[in-house]
């Protein structure tokens, strides 16, 4: 079965696998004491911290190991925000960061901080003279990923840890999605990344932390990696992690030239043989293993069953899915269709011939959902007299309000307008970005009069 879902977390790579069953023998003990089997534990946690600080670029003293991904950037944030609270308690970050970038600003927000978002554009890309610009006095520490986790738009990470270094703000990198294919340019402060996203056993995340960033470890703490990841390291884990890491670094260059052409294949055909698709995130500068597109018309929770019924397993930014039914906030952010939204990011070793029967199963799949929610195959073309039209959509999820919308332009005069009235978050989204493919004007919003928001189309064409 074509697993497709790298970017949450990549098979265990087969390095891993091994240094894991060898060390569980030889690095039981604890690494802080000094008989033999602490010393044999001791030199483990030596060599696997080594062969990570190479990887990432820094010196192994500058880096400790944490429980996950997402501790590190928690233990990241908040120390570098408490070494520098006397400069100010600004945070600076970009609108797509990663979930856990965002939730500790919520807590620093909670605590009596500031968090400034740097928006985006279409493709995802933050523009690095707004970053720049961000930094006024006050910002205590900013924060901007080296590629999207949910549509492989890489950032520019060199030219905004410039403008960081010019206003002395340190600057943290989120590489949970990139370390595997390689270390990040420019001179970041503090970087933080997960294992099991490179091949690596779960449970493993990295923080480094340059020499002379001011940074002052929350909550409590002991002698370990010293004072950051409080207690006892998960040493076979660690040295597995450590050893896929460098093990994957060195087929990235071959592999990821292998895979980028297996995405450029998606991401040319899929428009081709699915009508009303949207590609999403930057076509050049992005990662070589994920490519994210949005269906219109179509339910993203029964589109991601049907393909694992088919045998293949994706992810998804859709509110269609999303058991709080709001959109990704990355989707949101670009301004970007969110309804179907699948993501398809391959592991190491993808075979052409899975990703060409995904591109053969993929029509039928889409067709098939939009036939059962009963989705236009065309607009109609004999309009009504009437210059404007109201369609009730309140308490119905994404698609169906596009779907309505979409059924009833073409009984509108050109130039007339309909109004959807919808209380799904989605809408706000979708809605334009179907105007934007179908060349129709999207007017703009309005509370809705019974409740939930009023969306104004102009029927151009």
């Amino acid at each position: 079965m074509p697993y497709f879902d790298a970017a949450s977390a990549a098979p265990l790579h087969p390095v891993a696998r091994q240094a894991l069953l060898a060390s569980l023998d030889e690095g039981w003990a604890d690494p802080a004491r000094l008989y033999r089997e602490g010393r044999r534990a001791r030199l483990l946690l030596d060599a696997a911290r080594e062969a990570a600080a190479e990887a990432v670029g820094c010196r192994p003293d500058e880096l400790v190991f944490t429980p996950s991904g997402t501790r590190a950037v928690h233990a990241g944030i908040s120390g570098a925000l408490a070494g520098r609270r006397r400069v100010g308690n600004r945070l600076v970050v970009s609108a797509v960061e990663h979930s856990s970038v965002l939730h500790a600003g919520e807590t620093h927000a909670a605590a009596g901080g500031t968090v400034t978002e740097v928006p985006v554009d279409r493709s995802g890309v933050v523009d690095a003279e707004a970053f720049a610009a961000a930094l006024a006095p006050g910002a205590a520490l900013a924060c901007l990923q080296s590629a999207n986790h949910e549509v492989g738009t890489e950032q520019p990470v060199a030219e905004v840890a410039e403008a960081c270094r010019a206003a002395d703000v340190p600057l943290l990198v989120d590489a949970a999605q990139s370390l595997g294919w390689g270390p990040v340019d420019g001179g970041w402060s503090l970087l933080a990344a997960s294992a099991h996203k490179w091949g690596g056993p779960a449970g493993v995340g990295l923080l480094a932390v340059r020499k002379g960033v001011r940074f002052a470890p929350q909550g409590p703490s002991d002698e370990r990696e010293s004072g950051r990841a409080p207690g006892f390291e998960n040493l076979p884990a660690i040295v597995a992690a450590a050893a896929s890491l460098r093990a994957v670094r060195a087929e990235a260059a071959a592999e990821g030239a292998r895979l980028r052409a297996l995405v450029d294949r998606i991401r040319t055909r899929v428009p081709q043989s699915v009508p009303d698709v949207e590609v999403v995130g930057d076509a050049v500068r992005r990662l070589p293993h994920l490519v994210t597109f949005s269906c219109l018309y179509v339910d993203g929770e029964t589109l991601l069953s049907e393909l694992d019924r088919e045998g293949f397993s994706v992810s998804s930014g859709s509110s269609c899915t999303s058991s709080t039914l709001t959109p990704s906030h990355v989707l949101r952010a670009m301004g970007v269709l969110s309804e179907g939204n699948v993501r398809v990011s391959l592991p190491v070793g993808t075979s052409e011939e899975d990703v060409d029967r995904f591109l053969a199963v993929l029509p039928g799949v889409v067709a098939g959902v939009r036939e059962r929610l009963g989705a236009p195959a065309s607009a109609p073309s004999t309009p009504t007299p009437s210059d404007s039209l109201v369609v009730d959509s309140l308490g119905k999820r994404c698609p169906i309000p596009v779907i309505e919308l979409a059924k009833v332009i073409g009984d509108v005069p050109v130039g007339g307008t309909v109004t959807v009235l919808s209380d799904d978050a989605a809408a706000r989204l979708d809605i334009p970005a179907w105007c934007e493919m179908r060349g129709q004007e999207y007017v703009g919003e309005s509370p809705g009069v019974g409740g939930g928001t009023a969306y104004v189309v102009r029927r151009v064409s």
